[in-house]
């Protein structure tokens, strides 16, 4: 599930929402409200039920041979066991935007400023490990996203984190 040429994706469990009012997320790091989307690079970041949380990681421009060793040849999407089931049994759906209606935000996302509706019915997104699959994409399933984040974020790997508050607390 990605988007076409000219489009963005949002992901939501919410297959209701026919209007996108841009909103300051609780979570937020500034003080902006946007309405947030993704491109076709970025979609597999989403693929994923809402509150779960997740490390990716891929080799980049300066990834050194050591640590392209290390990770793998693919992307790496690490996810705790716990959120196995709800992976497999969540209703997500993909809502499609035209592309000119949003501006990129950092690296990895788009943002809109001003209301957007979206261009037709929500399509609802199954079979998320299969959707990783087919992307070529390493999904790993660890007791605890820690010990993976922490050695990700020191090496000379590029990576993100979402929802990372949601992992397993510290013992």
């Amino acid at each position: 599930m990605r988007p076409a040429p000219g489009e963005v994706l949002h992901f939501s469990e919410d297959p209701t929402i026919t209007r996108f009012v841009p909103h300051v997320a609780a979570t937020a790091r500034q003080p902006d409200a946007y309405v947030w989307a993704v491109d076709h690079d970025q979609a597999p970041s989403y693929w994923f039920p809402r509150d779960c949380p997740r490390a990716m990681a891929w080799a980049g421009p300066d990834t050194t041979a050591e640590d392209r060793a290390w990770l793998g040849p693919r992307r790496v999407h690490a996810v705790e066991y716990r959120w196995l089931r709800r992976m497999q049994t969540v209703a997500l759906y993909a809502y499609r935007f035209d592309a000119t209606a949003f501006r990129p935000f950092g690296d990895a996302a788009h943002v809109a400023t001003g209301p957007v509706e979206p261009l037709g019915p929500p399509e609802r997104v199954d079979d998320l490990l299969g959707l990783h699959e087919q992307a070529g994409l390493e999904l790993r399933l660890l007791p605890d996203l820690r010990p993976f984040w922490d050695e990700v974020t020191t090496r000379t790997l590029d990576f993100s984190g979402i929802r990372l508050r949601n992992a397993q607390p510290a013992p």
